[in-house]
């Protein structure tokens, strides 16, 4: 049924029932005793496997916080000529949550780490709970384990919230972003991430302008060097920069990722040399534990500083904005408390002139909440390239954009469902 065709049909059938007695309400999903009587009945991990082919490849590195050690960096780029064919099993996890209301909510890909989580600390604690009770589960779940704040405890939450909101969805025949105040836009754009692509300079202009081409007025490049790399590294990352504007032009955003490998010295030499080519933002210059250093950074430069794939709580969002360290939130649905998380992360960072820009990890949860947030708050989400080409396989319909954007579905839920002829194993 088509969402509008469903909520006036609903209104409609609110104004009619208001004056009947319950034993006819309560044969309505309108009414509040027969939404107790959801229950979850069952969680299960499913893990996919299915044989595929691809191409050999090298992916470039990106800097890492372990590389100040030198025997921990990555060897040279080399490129491969003359790729092979190659053969390689591809595997995913889904999270399903049964009711016995015969609905389930289905979500993934999910992250392999949260799976022991799922299974040996939160599944017990949610059989029998109302899954339309979002709120009162969310925060049971936050608080049953004291010692889980962040890490793998918080992007199992983020999983079961995520499956949650798909049951809401199917319970009200209605896509998530319209269950979040509706959508404010036909279509969500989104930004190229070239994680894994080459950064060398024979490279960056072919990419980049293919990009352009198909129509991504953003895109997000991973700088290889840090302070271990000393001045050359230093000076390859500021040319990298310069030869991706001349490469772009003007029109086309350009961000870059420097996966907390940088210490604050470097990250200000860096920011002063690259202000004349006008960045968007760099992200995650520092460890997420390195606050100060991110405020300093901001106060140096004209650099929007940007940061957030490891806030896991509204909490330490707060506490970035409080500092004046970004200007940009960068936080995941997939690893943050899931949509009823990320929700909240929105407006506080409304509240502060921030914008949120969604780590990319997956789409599915980020597309609706983007949709369903200002542009001015959420302008666009990540669409990481070569990682999403094939990332959802094994469902029906790959999330793939057109000309930079992701068309809004219009299925219940999050509208996930899989194509049972390329699953060769299901555990």
């Amino acid at each position: 049924m088509h969402r509008r065709t469903f909520l006036r049909r609903q209104l409609a059938t609110a104004s009619l029932l208001a004056w009947q007695p319950y034993e006819l309400l309560a044969r309505f999903r309108l009414s509040p005793y027969a939404i107790r009587d959801v229950k979850i009945t069952d969680i299960k991990i499913h893990r996919l496997q299915a044989t595929r082919q691809g191409k050999e490849r090298t992916r470039q590195g990106s800097v890492k916080p372990i590389h100040i050690y030198p025997d921990q960096q990555p060897a040279p780029y080399q490129k491969v000529e003359n790729p092979q064919d190659t053969t390689y099993t591809y595997t995913a996890h889904y999270l399903t949550i049964e009711t016995n209301d015969k609905i389930e909510g289905l979500y993934g890909p999910i992250d392999a780490e949260v799976v022991p989580v799922i299974n040996r600390q939160l599944t017990r604690f949610l059989i029998g709970k109302n899954p339309l009770a979002g709120e009162r589960i969310w925060d049971q779940l936050y608080r049953l384990n004291r010692h889980a704040r962040s890490g793998h405890y918080m992007m199992a939450i983020s999983a079961i919230d995520n499956a949650l909101w798909d049951i809401r969805g199917k319970y009200f025949e209605a896509p998530v972003y319209q269950l979040l105040g509706g959508p404010t836009r036909e279509s969500v754009p989104v930004y190229a991430s070239t994680l894994g692509r080459s950064v060398q300079p024979e490279d960056i202009q072919a990419t980049a302008q293919d990009f352009q081409k198909k129509g991504f007025t953003a895109q997000k490049w991973f700088i290889p060097y840090g302070s271990g790399n000393g001045n050359k590294g230093l000076q390859f990352n500021i040319d990298l920069v310069k030869q991706l504007r001349q490469a772009v032009g003007e029109n086309t955003d350009l961000m870059f990722d420097a996966f907390s490998g940088w210490d604050l010295p470097y990250a200000i030499r860096w920011a002063k040399a690259v202000e004349p080519f006008h960045p968007r933002w760099i992200e995650e210059a520092f460890l997420m534990e390195e606050l100060d250093s991110f405020v300093k950074l901001r106060q140096q430069t004209s650099v929007p500083i940007a940061t957030g794939e490891h806030f896991y709580n509204r909490w330490q969002v707060q506490r970035f904005l409080e500092a004046g360290a970004i200007s940009v939130v960068q936080a995941d649905p997939e690893w943050c408390g899931g949509v009823s998380e990320l929700t909240k992360i929105c407006t506080i960072a409304s509240a502060y002139g921030a914008q949120v820009i969604p780590h990319g990890h997956n789409l599915h949860a980020a597309l609706h909440i983007v949709a369903s947030q200002s542009p001015s708050v959420c302008p666009m989400g990540e669409f990481l390239y070569d990682k999403m080409q094939g990332y959802y396989y094994f469902e029906q319909e790959e999330l793939q954009p057109v000309n930079g954007s992701i068309t809004l579905p219009d299925k219940p839920g999050f509208g996930l469902s899989w194509d049972e002829s390329k699953i060769e194993e299901k555990e």
